[in-house]
């Protein structure tokens, strides 16, 4: 009994889609990539949106989105809205998107007017690779696949009549087909485009382009961008530094041997170190030195008024029995005195 309900609704659908004429249907088909966004339209819409009611199709699959404007569909939850106009939004859409959604209105839970349906079709693109296995050197293939509502369309009929393309080109805008470098093979069955290529060093960071074009018109595109996994970085080990001054060698002077480089730090530190020894050890001769001299000076000072002390004890001894001669005159004691003063000196040196 589901079976046949399943039949019936499906004929339903496709009889209203051939009383509303094919250019009707071209009008409400929406093509987009995966994970994008999309919207929508309702054309049947009344104010308000509370009357509105979403659901969506896909093979023998019904499931109600929105109720009278209020979502009820808990998978698709998160990723679904209701904008202003009543349109219904997608966002981060998936390949498991596509299909068929019908906007109603329902009044007092009257339907009002006809259904307005929307088809949309997603474009997916894949690599036969994983990411680790993505070099230079090596074969990739990528796939480019439009997932379509298959009770009402076929990847051949669309080709063949509307125009339906799936063109692989670079980020020049240029067909990969004129390129002898890339092998691309076209399936009508799943509608699947496949590119099999071997990679260059150039192509890291290479984007190649999958386009959907309907009756010359570019739809949209998907992108597949080539990158390669960079090899680890190898760190430079850091030189050792030797705090400590290497022990003398044992070995003869004729043997070579290998130095072992000293913290520059360290013989700086010993340098200033021996500056500083040196210099207290000269400042310490020339103390000893000064007081040397001194004692030595003072000892002659001694010697010399001792020695003048007597000499002059001698001299005025006789000076003083000379002065007793009153004979003698005063100028010629001036003499006598001044040659009393040059024999002393004359003695001394």
């Amino acid at each position: 009994m589901a079976d046949k309900r399943h039949m019936c609704l499906r004929g339903l659908i496709i009889l209203c889609a051939l009383l509303s004429g094919i250019s009707g249907v071209d009008d409400n088909q929406v093509f987009c990539s995966s994970g994008e966004d999309v919207r929508l339209s309702c054309n049947n819409a009344l104010s308000g949106c509370t009357s509105t009611t979403w659901n969506y199709s896909n093979h023998s699959e019904t499931v109600e989105l929105i109720a009278e404007g209020i979502k009820t569909d808990t998978e698709r939850h998160e990723r679904l809205s209701l904008g202003s106009d009543c349109s219904l939004n997608i966002k981060k859409v998936t390949k498991e998107d596509c299909g068929l959604y019908t906007c109603r209105q329902y009044v007092n839970k009257q339907q009002q007017g006809t259904d307005a349906h929307v088809y949309l079709h997603v474009l997916h693109v894949s690599s036969s690779s994983s990411q680790s296995e993505i070099r230079s050197g090596g074969s990739v293939t990528l796939s480019c696949q439009l997932y379509y509502n298959y009770d009402l369309f076929t990847c051949d009929s669309s080709v063949g009549s509307e125009g339906l393309e799936l063109i692989w080109v670079n980020q020049a805008g240029v067909n990969l087909q004129t390129d002898s470098r890339f092998q691309i093979s076209f399936s009508s069955e799943q509608c699947l485009s496949s590119l099999t290529t071997t990679l260059l060093n150039e192509d890291h960071n290479r984007e190649w382009r999958c386009q959907v074009k309907h009756r010359n018109q570019l739809k949209t595109s998907a992108t597949y961008t080539v990158k390669y996994q960079t090899p680890p970085e190898t760190k430079t080990p850091s030189p050792v530094t030797i705090s400590k001054s290497p022990a003398a060698p044992t070995q003869p002077a004729s043997v070579d041997s290998t130095l072992i480089p000293v913290s520059s730090s360290t013989s700086e530190k010993k340098s200033s170190q021996t500056t500083a020894a040196a210099s207290t050890k000269q400042v310490s001769l020339s103390v000893i030195w000064i007081a040397v001299a001194a004692a030595l000076a003072v000892l002659i000072t001694a010697v010399i008024l001792w020695v003048i002390r007597r000499k002059r004890a001698g001299v005025y001894s006789e000076f003083t029995d000379i002065t007793t001669d009153k004979s003698l005159k005063i100028s010629d004691l001036k003499y006598l005195e001044i040659g009393i003063s040059f024999s002393f000196i004359t003695e001394i040196c």
